[in-house]
């Protein structure tokens, strides 16, 4: 298996939001079913304007399998500090170690960051497992109504705030 980090290219901008979609509605499916309440905008847990807002603040990249489209990746670098801001994979390829060889050719390409940040809804239990178990980052911090993101404005009235309200959990690795 060939996995690959391949730049996004404005054609192709549109499918890669919609994939994005695609997988993150099928998280929350698999966990709420149809009675999910946690949509961005109508039918979608990530609206297309929090992935644009992700593309156009960083480096934006398809992940490619054997020459397939099967996932992608959004990055914020800031010298030292790197955030992940999306990761996302197909729902038909998961569990084949795509997105651990992906995220491993991230941290190739950014050498120069020695602490990696992301967030993720606190009932995403791949992503926390996969984040943990796999990629080595750390839980250091759970956002909720009593401890809101100090990043997001306004946070009691916060899109990310009414979306989740339950919370969301923030990881770091340190990279060695």
């Amino acid at each position: 298996m060939n996995i690959k980090l391949k730049p996004l290219s404005t054609e192709d901008h549109d499918r890669f939001i919609r994939d994005n979609q695609d997988a993150f509605n099928y998280g929350a499916l698999q966990e709420f079913g149809l009675r999910d309440d946690h949509f961005e905008e109508d039918g979608e847990i990530i609206s297309k304007e929090t992935i644009e807002n992700a593309i156009r603040d960083g480096e934006a990249y398809r992940i490619v399998c054997d020459n397939e489209n099967v996932g992608g990746m959004v990055v914020k670098i800031d010298g030292e500090r790197g955030d992940l801001e999306l990761l996302f994979v197909s729902p038909s390829v998961h569990s084949k170690g795509i997105g651990y060889r992906a995220w491993c050719e991230m941290e190739k390409r950014h050498p120069e960051v020695k602490v990696w940040e992301t967030v993720t809804p606190y009932f995403e239990k791949r992503n926390i497992h996969f984040y943990v178990n796999r990629c080595g980052f750390h839980i250091v911090e759970f956002f909720n109504k009593h401890h809101p993101d100090p990043k997001e404005p306004d946070t009691d009235n916060s899109e990310l705030n009414n979306q989740f309200p339950e919370g969301m959990f923030r990881f770091e690795k340190i990279m060695k």
